[in-house]
């Protein structure tokens, strides 16, 4: 059976990266509200997303309360379709060139995406734009909650289309993308025996990892991937409630922090190994959405090969040909 080769391949540029200069992966509040009232090109794109079994809709609060000039950013419609019907699968090129003209966004437009969690859905968005190479791009630490919670305005008149724009044809990223066939080829592999072998790390809560507790999706089984690692997307983050309002919402821990957990999830010696490149990790979760959050933790770390798998848990588990572990 192949292994996974695409790990250390060299990043592919896309046009509109040509024009771009890398952003820091998060901004304050404070520091978004100096960028757009100096006039840098800023977009903000609200990329707010709910589990489905959640009451709230994500459009409907947005339409209520956003950060003034923002848009809204659909990430179940700026997708792929799929076979199974996966929802929010990477986009082709095409149809993320359009979504970025239908924002306004150009190619050294400074893209600030956030989501009213705090940290959720947004470090997903900002995976597909880094994917694309849209590298100036980061992500609003604490999102909207965070940015009231500092006494920043927001725009609650009905949400206009904004200025359209051009943007050059990208060029997708595809080996920071793993596919089902390469992580049923990875997954043979005994990460403590086989150096080659890439560390996937699973962001679903531990019972859903176990197999110990159900999924949130109707007949889809619990358990894991073989030979991967459980580190819940939020043991990166901090839980804050605003003073004003009692709203609660996540920020990411402080780097030292970071580090530690991810040594107490994989183990030291795997931690040092992939902060230092010399290990590869593909990050999974439900359905591709949080799986952005370990995304972004281990690149703010310094790790360098890092990947996606977009279907993950969901996509994986309906496939009844899935080998399924429920061991610790």
């Amino acid at each position: 059976m192949s292994r996974i080769v695409a790990t250390r391949a060299p990043l592919k540029r896309s046009l509109s990266s040509a024009f771009s200069t890398r952003a820091p992966y998060l901004l304050s509040p404070s520091q978004l509200r100096e960028s757009l009232s100096s006039g840098e090109g800023v977009s903000v794109l609200d990329a707010s997303w709910f589990m489905p079994n959640s009451p709230r809709k994500s459009y409907e609060e947005f339409k209520r309360k956003r950060i003034p000039g923002a848009q809204f950013l659909d990430l179940d419609a700026v997708a792929s379709p799929h076979e199974l019907g996966l929802k929010h699968m990477m986009p082709s090129e095409s149809v993320f060139a359009e979504a970025c003209e239908r924002f306004g966004v150009q190619s050294n437009s400074h893209v600030v995406i956030y989501d009213t969690h705090g940290v959720f859905s947004s470090p997903r968005a900002l995976f597909m734009f880094r994917a694309f190479g849209h590298v100036r791009s980061s992500i609003l630490d604490g999102g909207l909650p965070r940015w009231e919670a500092e006494g920043f305005e927001t725009e609650v008149v009905p949400p206009g289309d904004g200025e359209k724009s051009t943007y050059p044809p990208p060029i997708l990223d595809k080996t920071v993308v793993r596919s089902y066939e390469q992580i049923v080829a990875n997954s043979v592999l005994d990460t403590t025996l086989d150096p080659g072998a890439e560390l996937v790390v699973d962001a679903r809560a531990r019972g859903r990892f176990l197999g110990t507790d159900p999924e949130p999706r109707p007949g889809l089984s619990s358990g894991h991937i073989p030979h991967s690692f459980s580190l819940p997307f939020t043991a990166f983050l901090v839980t804050h409630t605003s003073p004003s309002s009692s709203t609660q919402y996540t920020t990411f821990r402080p780097i030292p922090e970071l580090r530690q957990v991810l040594a107490d999830a994989i183990g030291a010696e795997h931690a040092e190994q992939v902060i230092a490149g010399k290990r590869t990790v593909t990050t999974t979760c439900g359905s591709g959405m949080t799986a952005g959050v370990l995304w972004l933790g281990l690149r703010m770390l310094g790790a360098p090969n890092i990947a996606l798998y977009d279907e993950s848990w969901t996509g994986y588990a309906t496939r009844p040909e899935s080998r399924i572990d429920k061991t610790a």
